[in-house]
């Protein structure tokens, strides 16, 4: 895991080799074992690195390729390198080093971009065709690693982070782009290729580039929303298809315990985790270390169940514990490296569960993509039981919205307000939104001039087989767009502020495709989310130790706005000149945190976000 950056001037312009050193600088926690420049009249690359595979000086970066005419920066791993290496050449003597990155340059050697096709990993690189004038960039199929950059009449830029793709060239703007502004603040991400600067954009995962002097062209090479669901599936007995899965599962994981370095796992007690620690554990010659979080405050704590888990699999489990006001003390670490304004407060327990998990370890595996592919979020269940109600005449799914709404549980109001939209695409979009006051804090300008979200949701639909089912809909719309942009992008932000690689193995393209096929029915049955990935961790671990209330990384955020970092907020909301050129309605705002403050009604979702977001122009950033 690591850090990189690059810049390919047009017209003979000459890349600045102090240019990338800062740039590079300011990715050193990324990548503190080792740096390095390649700079060529103009074309600059710049690496940082992490070493977890051949931590020899062999594996520096940048890499040249042995006939010299390639140079390549790389972010992550391939976890196939080595059935790769043998099938690109045998011979051991051929390899210079006993790096990934060497086998990644040979196989665009051999089979140009459809190298990516063979590729099982984690990635984001750049590599230079010193021949034919031609950068070559790619990300991993499911976005793990992150891919930022900048593309003008004068240049094309990249950097794992913003704030170093804006050290490289004077010439990219840090103004706000608007569009990006009001999907974070409807959905408290960044969707899709947007950023939060106009200049800076994502690369969007399972693409890549290919960037002239006079051309930038733009690929898709791997998709999964468009798989059917194999209906035969349902006829399957639960031990035929559990066996499958566990084969799918097990030989993923077997692939990410590659490593010269410590290796270990974070453990929460929920299925996701357990059954990746479950299966570490059985093919491992040692004892799993593992690690948790835990805090004084019971409401919070769920140490007890990842402790249970943890005697069970005899694993060597670490845990730290906290005081849920301590976590504040991560802020300032936050704000250096959320570098773009960033919703998720779990992204403070993921930093100390990754600062801990250092202290023992270079890599981590985590349970990340469980919920999106096999069914784990209750608003999945509620989109399956009222799509056919929108069968129904408007006035009366209204009516039935109306008496739904008069229950008092959050659950049935959300229900209710879903079933209000004017289509299933519509109440799904709803039901996923953080802040449902968002439109009252936007000025009407930006209201009216950008889209919201179910618009770029609806850009999908026709990527979807025909007929699927909308909870189908959302966990392939939450696996495309929720999941790298906000659940992927909080790990490894996370875990790379501590110089930790987190793996994915629940992201393997072998599994996403099988989780593709495999019916509604075996992920959401009976009410039971996550069904079938549930019955396979029963076989690793007693039903007993998992069948327990799951609390998830909260965090007090409500209680925080009104306690610890009331003075802070009250700083933020009040200063006038944080909110120019952010078209945001200051009154409506402070109207909000007075209600918030008054116990009325509590709005910190939609406060935090706005937070963040002052706070990131506080400093500086736009």
């Amino acid at each position: 895991m690591c850090g990189i950056c690059g810049i390919y001037k047009y017209n003979n312009e000459q890349s600045s080799r102090a240019d990338l050193q800062c740039a590079m600088d300011l990715l050193s926690r990324r990548g503190p074992d080792d740096e390095g420049i390649w700079a060529e009249d103009s074309v600059g690359l710049g690496h940082r690195r992490l070493s977890i595979l051949d931590i020899t000086n062999a594996g520096h970066q940048p890499m040249v390729s042995r006939d010299g005419r390639y140079v390549i920066v790389h972010n992550g791993e391939i976890y196939n390198y080595i059935e790769l290496r043998r099938m690109l050449n045998p011979d051991p003597e051929y390899w210079q080093t006993n790096s990934d990155t060497e086998v990644i340059l040979a196989a665009f050697d051999r089979w140009g971009t459809e190298c990516l096709q063979k590729f099982h990993g984690m990635f984001a690189f750049t590599i230079w065709d010193r021949k034919r004038k031609i950068l070559f960039a790619a990300r991993d199929r499911m976005g793990v690693k992150p891919f930022y950059y900048h593309s003008s009449g004068r240049c094309f830029a990249f950097a794992s982070r913003p704030r170093a793709l804006l050290q490289l060239h004077d010439g990219i703007s840090r103004t706000i782009d608007y569009q990006a502004l009001r999907y974070y603040l409807e959905s408290g991400y960044i969707p899709g290729m947007y950023s939060i600067y106009r200049d800076i954009w994502k690369l969007p995962p399972a693409h890549y580039l290919l960037i002239t002097e006079k051309t930038i062209h733009m690929e898709r090479y791997w998709e999964f929303r468009h798989i059917e669901p194999a209906n035969a599936w349902t006829g399957r007995s639960e031990d035929d298809i559990l066996d499958e899965l566990d084969e799918i599962l097990s030989r993923s994981i077997c692939s990410r315990l590659v490593s010269d370095v410590p290796l270990g796992a974070f453990l929460s007690g929920g299925i996701d985790s357990t059954l990746v620690v479950a299966i570490m554990a059985k093919y491992s010659t040692q004892p799993v270390k593992t690690f948790t979080i835990g805090f004084h405050e019971h409401k919070y704590d769920e140490s007890d169940n990842a402790q249970a888990i943890a005697n069970y699999l005899e694993t060597e489990h670490h845990c730290e514990y906290l005081q849920v006001d301590e976590l504040l003390n991560i802020m300032p670490t936050f704000f250096e490296e959320y570098d773009e304004p960033f919703f998720d407060s779990s992204a403070f327990p993921m930093m100390a569960v990754s600062r801990l998990a250092r202290q023992h370890v270079t890599v981590s595996l985590s349970g990340d993509g469980g919920d999106e592919l096999f069914g784990g979020y209750h608003y999945y269940r509620i989109a399956q039981n009222i799509s056919p109600f929108f069968c129904l005449p408007e006035n009366l799914r209204y009516a039935l919205a109306s008496l739904v709404g008069l229950i008092p549980h959050h659950k049935t109001k959300l229900l209710g307000e879903a079933l209000r939209q004017p289509d299933m695409t519509a109440a799904y979009a709803f039901m996923r939104s953080i802040a449902k006051d968002f439109g009252r804090v936007l000025t009407p300008d930006v209201i009216d001039s950008t889209q919201d979200i179910k618009t770029l949701f609806g850009d999908t639909s026709s990527a979807f087989p025909t007929g699927l089912n909308p909870a189908e809909q959302g966990m392939r719309l939450d696996a495309f767009y929720t999941l790298p942009d906000e659940y992927l992008q909080k790990v490894d932000v996370a875990s790379m502020a501590y110089s930790l690689e987190a793996r994915d193995p629940l992201l393997d393209q072998d599994l996403v495709e099988w989780a593709m096929k495999l019916p509604l029915s075996w992920k959401v049955r009976k009410g039971i989310n996550k069904y079938l990935l549930r019955k396979l961790a029963y076989r690793y671990v007693p039903k007993r130790l998992l069948d327990r209330p799951k609390k998830g990384f909260e965090v007090p955020i409500d209680e925080w706005l009104c306690g610890p970092l009331k003075r802070w907020a009250e700083e933020r909301l009040h200063d006038k000149p944080l909110f120019d050129d952010l078209h945001l309605d200051q009154s409506s705002v402070l109207s909000l945190w007075r209600m918030h403050q008054s116990g009325r009604r509590k709005v910190h979702p939609l406060l935090w976000a706005l937070l963040m977001l002052l706070h990131f122009k506080a400093e500086g950033k736009a």
